[in-house]
């Protein structure tokens, strides 16, 4: 059995660039891709949004979350794993973990399936991009 150390071997610049790439993949998501029903899914409006919108906190906060995630799917991808395990790991931790977290929120804040998949499918191209890039460099 292996055991587990309190200091993980992880590399600072797979993190880094994972990090990056979860942010841009939010980018094209809830942009191009999916602005429009994710909003009609929140029952935004882009005046919504506009109002007392704070992109420091907003983007900032995003930014160092996917920091912090990208991380910890280091730690649980581990070294040597290449580009396919990498990206299938992280599919798998967030469909596993939190995309089911959500669709337990979700029941109960009575949301909708569309923004259920929405979210969650952003979490789940965005931990296997991570988990690619980490599989890949680390």
């Amino acid at each position: 059995m292996e055991s587990i150390t309190m200091m993980p071997d992880v590399n600072p610049l797979a993190v880094l660039i994972a990090g990056v790439s979860g942010f841009f993949v939010g980018g094209l998501w809830y942009g191009p891709l999916f602005a429009r029903p994710w909003m009609a899914a929140n029952g935004f409006t882009v005046d919504d949004l506009k109002r007392d919108f704070s992109p420091a906190k907003s983007y900032g906060t995003a930014f160092i979350m996917g920091l912090i995630a990208a991380y910890g799917l280091a730690i649980v991808i581990g070294g040597d794993r290449g580009l396919q395990t990498g990206a299938f790991l992280g599919a798998c931790a967030a469909a596993f973990w939190v995309a089911t977290s959500f669709a337990t929120s979700y029941a109960f804040e009575r949301r909708t399936t569309t923004l259920l998949l929405i979210n969650a499918g952003y979490h789940i191209v965005q931990f296997a991009v991570m988990g690619a890039i980490i599989g890949l460099m680390q």
